[in-house]
């Protein structure tokens, strides 16, 4: 568009962003604003897949807009749009799924893994062999929607329909990123054309970040219960972060760190100086560390960060006009983009008017 790759990213519209998301994500996407041409969305298609409350769906992406101008992206450098406003993406989402197989759907991991979940079914009692046939012939009223079970299809064409060079995806969504070029790859060659890049994921470069859990497992994340979200107030943030879990403490001087107790070094690392972060890896070293100041000091330093940008996610989800503003200004562009795309694949799908 500008000389600049393309970059995009998306969030799923399931509630609220929380430290894990600043700083694998959030803190990322600000800076790289200015270098690539950056479109970033609210994956409210996505989020149909577990069948949300609707009033809770809408709230849940004003919300995840209001984060992502609070935290630092700029509307006039990047587009932020929404899912379900750009249409072409259902069309092509229905297109490109004429060229993908049932069979790499099931196959993949994060598929088996949320159906097992949809159906109850606990991982020790079916095997990777026997989960198929237990997903299409549960006997039970329960089922797997075919939103999920098609949910790297639209995944690909959010990326696809926009032509993105590059994806920040975790580990959890490489299979995906992976099958969106198998995609690319087998559309092109299919129709003899080259019409999209495959992408790549972004490397941010350094060791990725990885913000752990304050129940002492080894990731943040909102269904693990174990966040601290952007919005949350002092009071709240405090409160989670004394009852983070530890151990009973070192016995010995430079014994190794237990990993409940590494989770919480990790995030003094994040949002701490190196000094603070030195003096109590020296106090546990010399078997001297008080894990109530640690965690007081750690609760310091992440409010000295989340306060500001809760303050004005406040400010901005009472503010629709605003949000209205830069969300339609989002469409327009993520439209207008995606709008060429589709054209082109529908008449290389021979999709052609006769008036």
């Amino acid at each position: 568009m500008n000389g600049k790759e393309t970059v995009l990213s998306g969030i799923r519209a399931t509630g609220n962003l929380h430290l894990g998301n600043y700083f694998g994500a959030l803190s990322k996407f600000v800076r790289m604003q200015r270098d690539y041409d950056c479109l970033y969305f609210v994956a409210d298609l996505h989020a149909l897949t577990t069948n949300p409350d609707p009033d809770q769906l809408h709230r849940n992406v004003r919300s995840i807009v209001a984060e992502y101008l609070a935290a630092g992206l700029d509307p006039e450098e990047s587009t932020l749009f929404v899912q379900s406003d750009v249409p072409e993406i259902s069309e092509m989402y229905l297109l490109l799924n004429m060229h993908v197989g049932i069979g790499e759907l099931m196959r993949t991991a994060s598929f088996k893994d949320k159906a097992r979940k949809q159906l109850g079914i606990k991982v020790d009692e079916t095997d990777e062999d026997n989960i198929e046939r237990q997903i299409i012939g549960s006997a039970s009223n329960k089922r797997v929607n075919a939103g999920l079970l098609t949910y790297p299809t639209l995944m690909a064409v959010d990326i696809l329909i926009q032509k993105a060079h590059k994806v920040p995806v975790g580990k959890d969504q490489e299979q995906h990123l992976e099958l969106t070029r198998r995609f690319a790859r087998r559309f092109n060659s299919f129709y003899g054309v080259e019409l999209f890049p495959e992408p790549a994921n972004f490397d941010f470069g350094g060791k990725p970040v990885k913000v752990p859990g304050l129940d002492g497992s080894g990731k943040m994340g909102k269904s693990e219960g174990n966040c601290i979200y952007l919005i949350d107030d002092e009071k709240t943030l405090r409160k989670k972060v004394m009852r983070a879990v530890t151990d009973e403490g070192p016995k010995t001087p430079n014994q190794p760190v237990s990993p409940t107790v590494e989770n919480l070094f990790t995030l003094l690392e994040l949002t701490s100086t190196p000094e603070v972060v030195k003096h109590f890896r020296d106090a546990y070293a010399d078997c001297s560390i008080r894990y109530g100041d640690l965690k007081k000091q750690l609760a310091d330093d992440i409010l000295a960060i989340t306060l500001p940008i809760r303050e004005r996610i406040l400010d901005l989800q009472g503010d629709d006009a605003t949000i209205g503003r830069v969300l339609r200004r989002g469409a327009e562009i993520a439209r207008e983009r995606a709008s060429r795309t589709l054209a082109e694949v529908r008449e290389v799908m021979g999709i052609r008017r006769f008036y």
